[in-house]
């Protein structure tokens, strides 16, 4: 008998479960961990619709999963770094539950979040990349700029640069809010949309105080989901 997704839902611990979209074994293509072979854990659901969202099939769907299936199934592929994505993986409540178990089970886990969600809830051992929005990814109303002020030197801020005003925006966040002060800041160039070089010749020019980087996983495979 095929149970449904209401019912199995019913049935599992209510802070032991959550709707992931996929759970994949591949190189982790951004932030401080970048070429390490990762499981990452994609969870359903995001608030947000940036306009160069490359994860919208985790929208919606997805499958009700339990914290220890989740952790068996990373286990399997015999890693020492997860990460947690989404989607938004903190409008799931219980996302701060399994990124706990993780860490309790030795991981070196990564959470990446919009920042749109307190991320003080976070465990501290987690590092915590916060995507800050620019005005061109439509969703810059959403960033909780307190979040800012609560970055360690075990996190990581990017920014998703799409065109100069977008970088103009990013310059005026540093002096403001300097968080690289609190941990070093990643700038990206929106996939297919600016050109990488022209990116990091204004950086050269400015001489800002940030990391280039570029979508390792998307150099080596295209916009694959899933991979």
């Amino acid at each position: 008998m095929v149970v449904s997704q209401v019912a199995l839902r019913e049935s599992l611990p209510a802070d032991r479960r959550l709707l992931i979209a996929e759970v994949f074994h591949s190189i982790q293509g951004e932030a401080a961990t970048v070429g390490w072979p990762t499981v990452f854990i994609r969870l359903t659901g995001c608030p947000l619709r940036c306009r160069y969202c490359d994860t919208a099939y985790a929208f919606s769907g997805g499958q009700w999963r339990e914290f220890a299936d989740l952790l068996e199934e990373t286990a399997s592929h015999g890693v020492r770094h997860v990460c947690v994505t989404g989607g938004e993986p903190l409008a799931q409540r219980n996302c701060t539950g399994l990124l706990t178990a993780l860490c309790d089970a030795g991981y070196e886990v990564s959470l990446e979040t919009s920042g749109a969600y307190d991320i003080s809830v976070v465990d501290t051992r987690v590092r915590r990349i916060v995507d800050l929005k620019t005005p061109a990814s439509g969703e810059m109303h959403r960033n909780r700029l307190d979040n800012l002020a609560l970055l360690t030197p075990h996190d990581q801020l990017k920014f998703v640069i799409c065109d100069r005003s977008d970088f103009d925006w990013m310059k005026a966040m540093l002096v403001e809010y300097t968080p690289q002060q609190r941990c070093e800041v990643l700038v990206s160039p929106s996939w297919g949309e600016l050109e990488p070089g022209r990116l990091a010749d204004w950086l050269l020019a400015d001489q800002l105080p940030v990391r280039f980087q570029l979508q390792l996983h998307k150099v080596l495979w295209g916009d694959v989901p899933g991979r």
